[in-house]
């Protein structure tokens, strides 16, 4: 792995075996070698809070491919690679509560987070338990709650829903270990108030894993602060999501880069809001 930007005297080196050109250091020591998580970890830390208390800070990480496909056979793994899932690793082992909608649930087949040793001292230092609750977006709450990430997760999961949801579901939701925290009126979610309510909870260092159509709520809500996107150097054609669908903000919302990485191809984009 290589950092394309920002731009520094260890980004560009010359071949091996050739004399550095004026201003140039000879070989970054990260450069075409694969990164520790630690060093993972630096590059994608969250900002840290300029006075008083910490304020939530929403990043998004998704997978594209080169024609805009989130997905292949509704799953992102086949357009992801080894690189993508360290760095997915690497931002659950810093979140505090990572937001994943219902149907990305049931098609991902996801499992509760888990304690990363090569994580445990840094979130122990910024005061943060043994790995991020999951939370579930969901209006229905349409789930299966005998799933392991309802059943044993080591930190317990939340399911979010609007006040409307069916009373019925959320008794159910809790009894099976879950806590239901309202973020809405009527049966939907507001991702303004969700990511206040989590922050209400002490949860400010947030995740959106997506999918598609809880990004595009959360890009419409305008609550997006960080979008980690990994640009995969595929074509799937096809009639795929995009990485976010839903209504179309009325004025399109500039970021700007942050950092980029590259891996054999893929390329690693962090884009902060302006």
């Amino acid at each position: 792995m290589r950092r394309l930007f920002p731009v520094t005297d260890q980004t560009v080196t010359s071949p091996p075996g050739a004399a550095p050109r004026s201003g140039e250091v000879q070989g970054d020591a990260r450069a075409d070698r694969e990164w520790t998580l630690a060093e993972l970890a630096d590059a994608y830390a969250y900002p840290e809070p300029r006075s008083g208390a910490r304020e939530p800070w929403l990043r998004a990480n998704m997978v594209s491919s080169l024609d805009g496909a989130a997905q292949h056979d509704g799953r992102s793994q086949p357009i992801s690679c080894a690189a993508d899932m360290r760095i997915f690793g690497t931002l659950r082992g810093l979140a505090d509560a990572v937001l994943v909608g219902a149907e990305t649930v049931r098609q991902e087949q996801y499992r509760p987070a888990r304690a990363r040793e090569a994580f445990a001292a840094r979130r122990a230092a910024a005061g943060q338990g043994p790995a991020p609750a999951i939370a579930v977006v969901s209006r229905g709450l349409d789930l299966d709650l005998t799933l392991p990430l309802f059943t044993s997760p080591l930190v317990p999961t939340l399911v979010l829903t609007g006040a409307g949801a069916p009373q019925d579901r959320v008794a159910e939701a809790e009894k099976a270990g879950a806590r239901v925290v309202i973020a809405g009126e009527g049966a939907s979610v507001d991702p303004a108030r969700a990511v206040r309510a989590l922050a209400d909870l002490g949860m400010t260092r947030l995740l959106t894993e997506g999918g598609p159509r809880l990004l595009g709520q959360i890009v419409a809500a305008g609550v997006l602060d960080e979008m980690c996107l990994t640009l995969s150097p595929m074509l799937t054609a096809g009639d795929a999501q995009r990485i976010a669908s839903g209504p179309a903000v009325a004025v399109p919302e500039r970021f700007t880069l942050a950092a980029l990485l590259e891996e054999d191809g893929f390329l690693f984009g962090r884009y902060c809001r302006t």
